[in-house]
């Protein structure tokens, strides 16, 4: 089950050929003549061009029978067309994984951007002087941004389009990361770190909208696990190149690495991204439609709604604290990843002081020890392409609507929680310089698949338990986990100093098992938790709605097909 199963009482990406039942044929003969006499089709039919591969005859689109009278009172409702060119639904398998390979790539960068900061804290500190604590604020204020940036790059999505706001926000970013490689002072780069971080938020939560745009529920898992395995490949991987550059090449190389590396994607989204979010893409073909005809018209998803983008805006700002407040599933999973997610940002810290200091690396071979992470993070989303995301389809198949309850997403933060405590014990055990260095990197290893499996675990089961609110239950998420990620890193030295390196990961591991029972109690009483929750109850009728509907479908195919047969 997912957020787009909702459109199951209304679909919106198959043509229905029967939705102008009931309206007089001869009105619709004579508006199609009036339409044909007035109108242009071939000047109407979009472009062809680098992003946009398939375009639908405008032709066809004109002498579609829509619902409504085309007034303002009552517009025609537009949807797509069977088997609509334009649909991104429709692309082909090749074009759907291509689309979701870069919009991997840029949310890879940002995470990136974020810890290969981390790598050059020495050399910035050499140049402008600063505290350890004001040094450390380049990586914080980054991820600080990755909190308040997405509450207004949503709403802009919805109402301008993925791509757009992709390519705006993304600009920024490419702005900001050149101005860090000129930044006269301390003060300065940390200001130009917070706004590249706030601008190059966006694709976290963007991204996983796109992929949702092109995939079916039951195609999406696997866009989905490798999407949602980028926001902690890309901290893992940049210490390891923010090292290495900053030893060899100086501070400023890594800035200019992150100009580069954001231009660079700025410019292949440029050409190749194309606009997948079907409100945006229906309302501009409303646009073209009213041109040729001068009637009005609104896009099937928009019906009754209020889009307007200071309204859109609003609900943003507001409704994720509603949920984090009143929604005690919503607070309780956002805690628990907010926690890991702040724990992997505290290594930024942490492994600086047992493998640096306590052994005598450098930046760049420092930044290997994050290697342990990684074969961690990619062996649990191997798990989860070869296993989990399977499992979950052939659940899908037995049930006769194709939906199964949230509950079944928690297996991988079951495990995972589980691994999360061993790799941080482990760590705290064997992290001292007498023990050789291949053991702690080993240990961490878990660590970093235990995290893949929460993370993608828990916003499937959010997504799946409040449908609808889907979005705001991601941003609440969102929320908590960037501003754990920005406070870990400012007190992890201090940390270390008072309970050692030992201590330190220890207590890491003690707050990390605190939080195993909550899928466990969430498997065994989820259902009746959110029969009680206002937003989660509201999902659930949704639901029920959904299956009753299918379980319609379902009976009338098998009555038409039992006909058929007797026939």
């Amino acid at each position: 089950m997912s957020l787009d199963d909702a459109d199951s009482i209304a679909p919106t990406h198959v043509g229905d050929p029967t939705q102008d039942e009931g309206k007089p044929s001869v009105d619709h003969d004579v508006e199609k003549r009036s339409i044909k006499d007035v109108a242009d089709p071939a000047h109407l039919t979009l472009r062809i061009l680098p992003w946009r591969r398939r375009v639908e005859p405008f032709e066809r689109i004109l002498s579609h029978d829509y619902a409504g009278s085309g007034t303002e009172d009552d517009p025609y409702v537009v949807s797509w067309l069977n088997e609509d060119r334009e649909d991104p639904m429709n692309s082909s398998d090749f074009y759907k994984w291509f689309v979701t390979v870069i919009v991997s790539l840029v949310t890879l960068a940002v995470g990136i951007g974020s810890s290969a900061y981390s790598g050059a804290i020495e050399k910035i500190g050499l140049e402008f002087g600063g505290t350890e604590v004001q040094l450390t604020l380049g990586v914080s204020l980054w991820v600080l941004g990755f909190a308040l940036g997405p509450l207004v790059w949503a709403p802009c999505s919805e109402s301008y389009g993925r791509r757009n706001t992709l390519l705006f926000t993304y600009s920024f970013l490419t702005l900001w990361s050149g101005l860090c490689i000129c930044a006269p002072n301390l003060t300065a780069l940390l200001i130009f770190r917070f706004l590249a971080g706030a601008f190059g938020s966006s694709p976290l939560t963007n991204s996983g909208g796109t992929i949702a745009d092109i995939f079916p529920a039951a195609q999406r898992g696997l866009g989905m696990a490798i999407f949602c395995a980028a926001p902690f490949l890309g901290p893992s991987l940049g210490p390891i190149i923010g090292g290495f550059l900053a030893i060899t090449e100086g501070w400023k190389a890594v800035m200019i690495f992150l100009t580069v590396l954001a231009g660079g994607l700025l410019l292949l989204a440029f050409l190749c991204l194309p606009e997948t979010y079907s409100p945006v893409l229906l309302r501009a073909r409303c646009e073209r439609l009213e041109k040729a005809t001068g009637k009005k018209y609104i896009a099937v998803m928009d019906k009754g709604k209020d889009t307007r983008f200071a309204s859109i805006l609003k609900v943003n700002l507001t409704r994720p604290w509603q949920l984090i407040a009143y929604e005690p599933i919503v607070m309780i999973l956002s805690l628990y990843i907010a926690i890991i997610y702040g724990v992997l940002y505290s290594f930024f810290g942490a492994f600086p002081i047992v493998f640096q200091l306590g052994r005598g690396w450098n930046a760049g071979v420092g930044g290997l020890a994050f290697l342990g992470i990684l074969v961690g993070m990619i062996a649990a989303l191997a798990w989860i392409i070869l296993y989990d995301n399977p499992r979950y389809v052939g659940l899908i198949k037995k049930e006769v609507t194709g939906i199964v309850p949230p509950e079944a997403r928690l297996q991988g933060s079951q495990i995972g929680g589980i691994l999360i405590v061993i790799g941080l014990a482990s760590f705290a055990a064997v992290d001292a310089a007498s023990v050789h260095f291949m053991i702690p990197i080993i240990a961490s290893a878990p660590f970093g698949a235990g995290m893949v499996l929460v993370f993608l675990s828990i916003t499937n089961y959010l997504v799946d338990s409040y449908l609808l609110y889907a979005s705001s239950v991601l941003a609440a998420n969102s929320i908590i986990r960037s501003l754990f990620g920005m406070a870990f890193p400012l007190f992890t030295p201090a940390m270390y100093d008072s309970l050692g390196i030992h201590g330190a990961p220890a207590l890491a591991a003690g707050l990390a098992a605190l939080c195993v029972p909550f899928p466990f109690l969430l498997y065994k009483y989820g259902p009746a938790i959110r029969t009680r929750c206002r937003y989660a109850a509201e999902a659930a009728k949704l639901l029920d709605q959904i299956i009753a509907a299918r379980k319609a479908a379902a009976a009338a195919a098998a009555a038409a097909l039992k006909m058929k047969q007797a026939a």
